[in-house]
């Protein structure tokens, strides 16, 4: 799906890691949540509360789920999921456009 239609958008955006990974909020009218945003290369870790798929629409990088040992490659028109109450490793080696799916 290239657009999201009858949704709202937090205005706010979400700012990490000193600005290099920025994302907004949209809401579906059933209740479901995504975020869209930009990953600057470098390493970052994130933990989630909610099981994520994080759709990488461009750019490329390297990430290591929660129990694996080995880092795998993912780049844009790729997608992995991380699961609920977990944390996960990104290293970002360019620049990332992403939109990230919170399952409940």
């Amino acid at each position: 799906m290239s657009k999201f239609e009858n949704v709202s958008i937090i205005k706010e955006a979400n700012i990490y890691f000193d600005g290099k990974v920025t994302s907004r909020t949209v809401l579906f009218a059933d209740g479901s949540k995504k975020t869209l945003g930009i990953m600057l290369p470098g390493d970052y870790e994130f933990g989630t509360a909610d099981k994520e798929i994080m759709e990488i629409l461009s750019g490329e990088m390297d990430i290591l789920l929660p129990g694996q040992e080995n880092w795998q490659s993912v780049k844009g028109g790729e997608t992995f999921e991380v699961p609920a109450q977990s944390k996960f490793k990104l290293k970002v080696n360019k620049v990332a456009d992403y939109c990230c799916s919170y399952i409940k």
